[in-house]
């Protein structure tokens, strides 16, 4: 557990698949909570408009990625969107 204000997971970066809706989307939340920028990435890119708000509104930063994770390319031109240096989280 953390105490005062402390979040875990401050300065660090996390990219959530499936973040569209369900599980995905719960976890992508959950990070932002502790701290976390968060990537997110769905097929749908509006199933993620609004999880980015969400995001941003609890002072995290947010990025969404229309990716199909069914695909190579699209995964590894996610994996780039989401490093340091090009437009990220």
């Amino acid at each position: 557990m953390t105490s005062g204000n402390t979040l875990p997971l401050a300065g660090r970066r996390a990219i959530v698949t499936g973040a569209g809706r369900g599980i995905g989307r719960s976890i992508a939340l959950a990070l932002a909570v502790a701290g976390a920028d968060v990537a997110v990435a769905a097929r749908t890119a509006s199933d993620l408009e609004s999880l980015v708000a969400e995001i941003q509104g609890v002072g995290s930063k947010s990025l969404a990625i229309s990716c199909d994770v069914t695909d190579v390319g699209q995964v590894q031109q996610c994996g780039a969107s989401a490093t340091p240096g090009h437009n990220s989280a």
